[in-house]
C-alpha cells in the first residue's frame, strides 16, 4: 500500500562490518521520511555513516537490520525484475567522481541507461536534448571525458542521472571533486531540477555552501541521526547557510551541545 505523501521511507536501518571484538556499526537505528519534491541533504564527519546510508537505499549493499520502503514497498524485498527498475528508472546515482566511461562521448554516456534498460528512444533523445540545454552541455555532447572540465563532467553526469526521469535522486558529494564556480553551476542547476519539475533529491555533503540550497538537513554522526534542520518560509541561502555552520561547529561537542 503506497502511503500518502511518503516518497521514501527509511525505517531503523541498521548496517554492521565484521564480527565480535571486530564490529563496526556504521548505521546503527536512522529512521526518517521523505516526501516528494523534497531537496533534502544528509550532513556530518567522515565516517559518519552518510555514504553507507546513500548505499542502502540504492542498494548498493543491503542494511544489516530495518527496512527501505520506496512509494510504500519495501525494496530488500524486491525479485532481480523489480530491483533491475528501481535501479534503472526508479532512482538516479550521482556520484562524486562522475564515474563517466573514457570511451564514451558525453551524448553515449548519458544515453548508455537507455540502451540498458531497454527505455525508448526518441523518448530518450529528446529528453536528452532538454537536458542538455537546461544543463549547458550541448556543446559538449560529441567530446570525451578527456576533452572535459570538472565542471562539465559533472554536468554530463547529472543529464546521465536523470535521463530516466527518476523518482528520486541520489547524490554522494556531487560537489567534492569541483572547483568553487563548478560546484556553485552544478547546485544551481540540481536546485533549478527541484524547484521546476519537483524532482526529488537526496544529496550527501560535507560543504555547507551546497547544503544551503536544500529544505531540509539531517545531521548524521555515529550512525545515528541527531539534529534536523529546515529552511524556514523565505529564508535566503545565506541566512540558511550561517545556521548549517553553527551546527556543524557543534558537531564535536556531541548532540547535547546541538542548537
Amino acid at each position: 500500500m503506497i502511503r500518502q505523501g511518503k516518497l521514501l521511507e527509511v525505517q531503523n536501518v541498521h548496517k554492521s562490518y565484521g564480527k565480535k571484538s571486530n564490529l563496526t556499526k556504521a548505521l546503527n537505528g536512522v529512521s526518517f521520511d521523505i516526501l516528494p519534491g523534497e531537496f533534502l541533504g544528509i550532513m556530518g564527519p567522515s565516517g559518519s555513516g552518510k555514504t553507507t546510508l546513500l548505499n542502502c537505499i540504492a542498494t548498493i549493499m543491503k542494511p544489516t537490520s530495518g527496512r527501505v520502503l520506496l512509494n510504500g514497498k519495501n525494496i530488500s524485498a524486491f525479485d532481480s525484475k523489480d530491483l533491475a527498475e528501481y535501479r534503472g528508472r526508479r532512482i538516479g546515482y550521482l556520484f562524486q567522481d562522475f564515474e563517466l566511461l573514457d570511451n564514451l562521448t558525453g551524448r553515449e554516456n548519458i544515453l548508455l541507461p537507455v540502451s540498458i534498460h531497454g527505455m525508448e528512444l526518441a523518448k530518450a533523445r529528446a529528453k536528452l536534448q532538454e537536458l542538455a540545454d537546461f544543463l549547458e552541455i550541448a556543446d559538449i555532447l560529441d567530446k570525451f571525458p578527456s576533452q572535459m572540465s570538472g565542471g562539465q563532467k559533472q554536468r554530463v553526469a547529472a543529464a546521465r542521472c536523470l535521463i530516466s526521469d527518476p523518482d528520486i535522486v541520489l547524490a554522494d558529494e556531487p560537489t567534492g571533486a569541483l572547483d568553487t564556480r563548478s560546484a556553485r553551476t552544478l547546485m544551481n542547476k540540481l536546485d533549478g531540477i527541484n524547484r521546476s519539475s519537483g524532482r526529488t533529491i537526496l544529496m550527501v555533503s560535507h560543504d555547507p555552501n551546497a547544503a544551503s540550497f536544500c529544505s531540509r538537513i539531517l545531521f548524521i554522526q555515529d550512525g545515528v541521526i541527531f539534529h534536523e534542520l529546515r529552511r524556514r518560509q523565505e529564508e535566503s541561502r545565506e541566512l540558511f547557510y550561517d545556521r548549517i555552520l553553527q551546527v556543524l561547529a557543534q558537531l564535536g561537542g556531541g548532540s547535547a551541545n546541538v542548537l
